[in-house]
């Protein structure tokens, strides 16, 4: 069964026609062409395909794209929050592939609460959420504190590692 929807991705709207059980992360891809959203263990365990349904991170390869019908979805390429530009400069990513998961992950738990970085605990729970075999997540944690305003920058740091 195919199914007419309306996806309103980052600030336009894809008509496209699905099959009824056609994930958010295959329309994405294959329907929009908005390749950047990265499908890993299909599991929803490794978070690589996290994106912002109506501001709340999702493991769009557990949902169907049926579901997001008058939602505003954002993707990676979407995306423009300083958190990028902290990547970078924390070096933050190697391979890539689960980058565009952990920068939607990290935007929508900024935007809904800048305080998490605040607390070491909460962002540690946050982070661990979502795997990354390259980097570990020390690069991860300080790209995600030291993007938001009012904490400690890179070159901050007194010591690898240690609590800012």
């Amino acid at each position: 069964m195919t199914v007419r929807l309306a996806l309103h991705v980052n600030g336009r709207t894809h008509e496209v026609d699905v099959p009824a059980r056609r994930t958010l992360a295959d329309a994405l891809r294959e329907d929009c062409g908005l390749t950047g959203t990265h499908v890993g263990c299909e599991h929803g365990v490794c978070g690589a395909c996290t994106v912002l349904v109506d501001g709340d991170a999702v493991r769009s390869c557990l949902m169907f794209a049926v579901q997001c019908e008058g939602a505003q979805v954002r993707t990676i390429e979407g995306l423009d929050h300083p958190l990028q530009e902290a990547f970078s400069r924390e070096h933050a990513l190697q391979c890539g592939f689960c980058t565009p998961g952990f920068l939607m992950l990290a935007a929508g738990a900024l935007e809904a609460d800048p305080s998490i970085v605040d607390d070491p605990e909460r962002l540690r729970e946050l982070l661990t959420s979502n795997l990354c075999r390259c980097t570990g997540y020390e690069a991860i944690r300080r790209a995600v504190r030291g993007s938001s305003p009012g904490t400690a920058s890179a070159t901050d740091r007194s010591t690898p590692g240690t609590p800012h």
